[in-house]
C-alpha cells in the first residue's frame, strides 16, 4: 500500500448541482492534502456523455471557487499528468484496455442482457451468489469466432483472481471480500465506451494517486481496483496499490442516505440562503469527524492542523439542517463588521431587495449592521431585518398583525404615540415612552411593544426595537404609527 509523499484527488462528474456529500468528501480530501503537505489532484470524471454537460462543468468549479478549495493539479492549474478531463483521455483508456486483453488480465464476454438475466435468475433460485458465473472466462478462438459470426458484439470484462482480497481500510479497518463476491466486472462497453471501473483506478494509477478517500457507496468496487492495480503494476502502468479509506454515509431523513433528490442536499441551496463557506464547511466536517468532543466552532485552518484520516467514525452521520444553520450562525457572529457588511452586499439589493435602489442609505445600513449580525442565521436574513428602515411602508404580514393587534392596541398604541412623540430621540428615552405606555394599560414591556413593532417593521420579530426606531427617525415613525391607528379604527 501507498507509502511517499500524499497525492490525494478529489473526482466528480458534471452532472447537475454538487450535492453536500459531494462537498464532504471534497473536504476530506483537501484537509488530508492540505495537512500532510501533499498534493490535491482535481480531476473530472466526464466519460457520461448523456447526463455530462459544459454548463455543469463550469458550476462545479465555481463551486469549488466559492468554497475556498484550492488545487495543486486539475483544470485550471495544468500539471504533469494532463489532461485531467476523462473525456480528453480515451487513447490512453483504449491502450490500456487492449494491454489488459493481450496479458490475458480481460476477456471478451459474448453473453446477451437476455441471457446473463436468465442466469442469474437461476442462481439466486438455487440459493447461489448472483453475479456473472464466468461462461465466456475461457472461450477457444474458434469459440469466439463463432459467436462474432452470429453477429453478437462483446465488452470487456476483468478477470478477477480465485482467491480472497484483504486490504486495510483508513477507515474501517482490515476487510476481506471473497472470491464468489467479487465476480469478473464489465470495464468497456460493446460500443467500445470504457466504464468506470476502468478509468477511475487507471487515472489513480497514471496520476500516482497514494491515498483514495471516497464515499461508503464506493466500498464494494474496491477489491476489483485493488485487482486492477495488481494487473497494472505487473503491466508497468502502476507503482503502487493506494490506500483507500471509505466515509461514512450522509443520511437525509427517514435515516435514508441522503440523494440527490433531497432538497437540502443541495449546494445551490445554501449558497442562495446566504450560507458562509466557512459555516457549511465547518457543519460538513463534523459529518464524521471532529476537532474535539467539547468544541463544534472551527475555522479551516484549525480543521487542517488537526484532521487526521485514523479519526474520522465510520458510522453513518445524520445531516441535522438546524444544527448547520446554529453553526453558520456562529461564523455569522465571528466575522469583524466590515466583513459582515460586504458579505450582506448580494442581499441588499435587486433581486433580494424589496425597496427601490434609491432608498437605499449605507450609513443607516451600517449602523444598523451589528444588531443584525448577533441575529442572522443565515445572511439572506439581512433583507427582512432591515427592509423596513428602506421601504416607504412596513412589510404586510397579516399572521404578525393579526398576533399584535388584539383588542386594546388601537388604544395602547395612541398612548404609545403620545409618549414616544414627546421623548427625546434615543433608544433608551424611545424604551421609556414605550414602557411608560405600557404601564398605562397594566401591559409590561414585551406586551406593550409588540404593537409599536408590527405598526414600525410590519413583523412581531426583528431586530431591537428602539434602535430601530432611532434610526428610522421621529416622522417616518409617527406617521407608521398613525398608519396602524387608522388601519385599526377602519
Amino acid at each position: 500500500m501507498a507509502n511517499g509523499p500524499v497525492r490525494v484527488r478529489f473526482c466528480p462528474s458534471p452532472t447537475g448541482n454538487p450535492h453536500v456529500g459531494l462537498v464532504r468528501t471534497a473536504l476530506f480530501n483537501w484537509a488530508f492534502a492540505r495537512h500532510s503537505g501533499g498534493t490535491l489532484v482535481f480531476r473530472i470524471e466526464d466519460t457520461d456523455a448523456a447526463r455530462d454537460s459544459e454548463e455543469s462543468y463550469e458550476q462545479l468549479l465555481d463551486s469549488m471557487r466559492w468554497l475556498g478549495f484550492d488545487w495543486d493539479e486539475g483544470p485550471e492549474v495544468g500539471g504533469p499528468h494532463a489532461p485531467y478531463r476523462q473525456s480528453q483521455r480515451m487513447d490512453i483508456y483504449r491502450d490500456t484496455a487492449d494491454k489488459l486483453l493481450a496479458a490475458g488480465h480481460a476477456y471478451h464476454c459474448y453473453c446477451t442482457t437476455e441471457e446473463l438475466d436468465a442466469r442469474r435468475e437461476a442462481a439466486r433460485a438455487a440459493g447461489r451468489p448472483s453475479g456473472y458465473d464466468g461462461q465466456c472466462r475461457d472461450l477457444s478462438a474458434e469459440q469466439r469466432a463463432a459467436y462474432e459470426a452470429e453477429g453478437r458484439t462483446s465488452i470487456v470484462r476483468f478477470r478477477m483472481p480465485d482467491e480472497p482480497i484483504t486490504f486495510t481500510d483508513l477507515v474501517r479497518g482490515e476487510l476481506t471480500f471473497t472470491p464468489e463476491n467479487v465476480p469478473d466486472y464489465g470495464i468497456v462497453r460493446a460500443n467500445g465506451a470504457p466504464l468506470y471501473t476502468l478509468v477511475n483506478p487507471v487515472d489513480d494509477a497514471l496520476m500516482e494517486i497514494t491515498h483514495v478517500l471516497r464515499g461508503e457507496d464506493l466500498l464494494s468496487s474496491t477489491p476489483r481496483q485493488i485487482a486492477l492495480y495488481k494487473a497494472l503494476i505487473e503491466l508497468g502502468l502502476a507503482k503502487e496499490i493506494p490506500s483507500f479509506g471509505h466515509l461514512p454515509y450522509v443520511m437525509g431523513e427517514g435515516n435514508k442516505k441522503l440523494s440527490k433528490r433531497d432538497p437540502q442536499s443541495s449546494l445551490n441551496l445554501y449558497r442562495e440562503r446566504g450560507f458562509l463557506p466557512e459555516g457549511l464547511l465547518n457543519y460538513l466536517s463534523l459529518l464524521g469527524w471532529s476537532l474535539a468532543a467539547d468544541r463544534d466552532i472551527f475555522s479551516m485552518d484549525e480543521m487542517v492542523a488537526a484532521f487526521d484520516i485514523a479519526d474520522v467514525n465510520a458510522n453513518p452521520a445524520r445531516f441535522d439542517l438546524k444544527k448547520a444553520e446554529a453553526i453558520n450562525a456562529d461564523h455569522i457572529r465571528l466575522l469583524d463588521g466590515k466583513t459582515f457588511i460586504e458579505a450582506c452586499g448580494p442581499w441588499l439589493k435587486a433581486p433580494h431587495a424589496p425597496w427601490p435602489p434609491e432608498n437605499f442609505d449605507t450609513a443607516a445600513f451600517e449602523a444598523l449592521a451589528p444588531l443584525a449580525q448577533t441575529r442572522l442565521t443565515v445572511l439572506s436574513d439581512i433583507t427582512a431585518n432591515v427592509d423596513f428602515l428602506f421601504l416607504d411602508e412596513p412589510a404586510e404580514d397579516e399572521a404578525s398583525w393579526a398576533k399584535a393587534m388584539k383588542p386594546g392596541a388601537d388604544a395602547l398604541l395612541e398612548t404609545a404615540r403620545t409618549k414616544i412623540a414627546e421623548a427625546e430621540w434615543t433608544a433608551e428615552a424611545l424604551k421609556n415612552a414605550v414602557l411608560a405606555a405600557g404601564e398605562e394599560h397594566g401591559l409590561k414591556l414585551g406586551k406593550a411593544q409588540a404593537p409599536v413593532r408590527v405598526a414600525i417593521t410590519g413583523r412581531t420579530v426583528g431586530l431591537p426595537l428602539f434602535e430601530s426606531l432611532e434610526l428610522l427617525g421621529r416622522d417616518r415613525t409617527l406617521t407608521r404609527i398613525d398608519a396602524a391607528l387608522a388601519k385599526l379604527r377602519a
